[in-house]
């Protein structure tokens, strides 16, 4: 399925290319921006960062998939990563991700019908003091429970409201 790109974000990510001289050499920092100018990588931007750049998709694209950060998927615009590194797992983090998918009901690699959540698992945060820790939209929950899950569920919704 071709998607439809809007050419005020297909020139921003031009100008990208540009400022980094079209340089095959900058194609994580330019897939970075990209993801930031589009949300995910989808395989026609990926085309044109490949065109740009004057190397085969397929390189990109093997950036694109190697690295974890990188999504071919659109995301929510509250993406919501649950940490199941060893920390996390042993005090409960699989509890917690169940709750957030029964709350959302999505599952992982999935997004809320609404656009505003998606679920991902992650191997490590970095902050195992603090395990169970999820990731909303870059900001660190610890110590959480299944029961805090609807608490911080509603702070997001309530952003909406406003």
């Amino acid at each position: 399925m071709k998607i439809h790109l809007i050419q005020m974000k297909i020139d921003e990510l031009l100008a990208v290319c540009d400022e980094h001289n079209n340089d095959p050499g900058e194609l994580i920092n330019i897939l970075h921006a990209a993801q930031g100018i589009f949300g995910y990588l989808p395989r026609e931007v990926q085309e044109i960062i490949a065109g740009r750049l004057h190397i085969p998709v397929s390189k990109v694209y093997g950036v694109v998939t190697f690295y974890s950060f990188f999504t071919m998927t659109p995301k929510g615009k509250y993406p919501i990563s649950v940490c199941l590194g060893t920390a996390c797992y042993v005090r409960g983090a699989e509890k917690v991700l169940e709750e957030f998918q029964r709350q959302l009901e999505i599952k992982v690699g999935e997004t809320t019908s609404d656009g505003l959540f998606s679920l991902d698992c992650l191997r490590c945060v970095g902050a195992c003091g603090l395990a169970p820790v999820v990731t909303i939209a870059g900001k660190v929950y610890g110590r959480l429970t299944p029961e805090k899950v609807r608490d911080i569920l509603s702070e997001y919704y309530l952003l909406e409201q406003v």
